[in-house]
């Protein structure tokens, strides 16, 4: 199965909750900003819980643990196929000292037989639910409505 986990860490900021997402490395992502933006992921690792393989990928993409109760989020499938879990942590990490994960190697230009390696992550950003709503994968902008349903409760 491919599947992900990923932590959405959010804060309390002067303009609302905001949350913190990773942008794309590579250059398919490179001009692509709006829908483009994730919940910092990774594979879940055969045998793996989905919070351990959570809070490693946040670690890994991010520089910074995410130590705290997780709150699950449930669920989504991207257009791809993959199934992404995703885990609320209530947090403050810097998003401007990231550590970009691993390297993802890609053929560019398409069909040049030429292999490059690029940063899975190339940046991070804390953002307001509606600057999320409109930068986040449109698969994964669910995370957000639980995110703020639990919010509210």
């Amino acid at each position: 199965m491919n599947a992900s986990a990923g932590v959405l860490m959010y804060r309390r900021g002067e303009e609302g909750i905001e949350v913190l997402l990773v942008h794309p490395g590579g250059p398919f992502w490179r001009r692509k900003d709006d829908g483009a933006w994730s919940v910092p992921k990774g594979l879940i690792e055969p045998g793996e819980d989905p919070d351990v393989a959570a809070r490693r990928e946040f670690e890994e993409e991010i520089g910074t643990p995410a130590a705290g109760d997780l709150l699950r989020l449930g669920t989504v499938r991207q257009s791809g196929g993959k199934v992404v879990e995703a885990f609320a942590l209530e947090g403050d990490a810097d998003a401007t000292g990231i550590s970009g994960g691993g390297t993802v190697e890609v053929e560019w230009p398409r069909g040049s037989g030429r292999i490059l390696s690029f940063p899975e992550v190339d940046r991070a950003a804390w953002l307001t639910l509606p600057q999320a709503r409109v930068k986040m994968l449109a698969s994964q902008r669910p995370f957000l409505d639980r995110l703020e349903a639990h919010l509210r409760a």
